[in-house]
């Protein structure tokens, strides 16, 4: 399915990321693909995991500085000449604005989430698109906080509700290149992000019993999504959200 394809992938911290088992869909269809890792903390992990693919590149990249976005996109021309699809699976916010009143967020708190959560897809955007000499896919990971409230979501929710509007914007603007690009909501996944919003626990266990397929959704379904996006299969799909979270999202009460 995606023999011959090239990919780039923000977000790996471990074996238990969504980023990477978007990465092993993809690498068990064919594709040969490039890790970006944020500080030495997580180089080893994202090394080890990515050794295990063929032809693989690790990348140091941090998209709070312009400069190690654009050596990541040149050291992928460099290696593979080319990129068919971008997997953007990164978000933070402080701990602190991750706990009480949204009210409370502080400019900072706001900045960093915003700037690293939502704006990275548009920088990432812009250095792929050069590369997407045959047209191509980016695919970010959005959460149902970006429309709805989710208790101590807060800044996140706000942060992938622009995510969101950049993703179809985006995808407006990118489409007379035959560049897609997509967002999937997922449901909340026990990865090591995740465990930064307080009662994680809790919302895991609401979400399963409230859900229709009464259970909470895995890395490997939302791998596979994020391989339909990528793939030619889903080559009439720009600009759309799509859910990822055994129907919780349609449930009312």
């Amino acid at each position: 399915m995606l023999e011959n394809k090239v990919g780039i992938i923000f977000g790996v911290a471990n074996k238990r990321s969504i980023a990477w088992a978007c990465a092993q869909a993809a690498a068990a269809n064919g594709a040969k693909m490039a890790f970006t890792y944020q500080g030495e903390r997580l180089k080893e992990n994202v090394e080890e995991l990515a050794g295990t693919l063929e032809d693989s590149l690790v990348i140091p990249c941090d998209v709070t500085d312009q400069a190690t976005v654009d050596a990541a996109f040149d050291a992928v021309a460099a290696k593979y000449g080319r990129l068919d699809f971008v997997i953007h699976s990164i978000a933070f916010a402080p701990k602190e604005a991750l706990e009480g009143e949204f009210v409370t967020t502080t400019r900072e708190a706001f900045r960093t989430a915003l700037e690293i959560s939502a704006f990275s897809l548009t920088q990432v955007a812009l250095a792929a698109s050069p590369l997407m000499t045959e047209g191509g896919s980016i695919v970010t990971m959005t959460y149902y906080g970006a429309e709805k409230v989710v208790p101590s979501y807060n800044v996140m929710g706000v942060a992938k509700a622009a995510l969101e509007a950049s993703t179809r914007y985006l995808a407006a603007d990118l489409g007379k290149n035959n560049i897609r690009v997509n967002a999937i909501s997922a449901g909340p996944i026990n990865t090591l992000s995740a465990r930064g919003v307080k009662n994680m626990g809790s919302l895991l266990g609401h979400v399963g019993e409230k859900a229709p397929l009464k259970r909470n959704v895995t890395q490997a379904e939302v791998g596979n999504t994020a391989l339909f996006l990528v793939s030619d299969l889903s080559s009439g799909i720009t600009g759309e959200t799509i859910y990822v979270d055994c129907g919780y999202n349609i449930m009312g009460i």
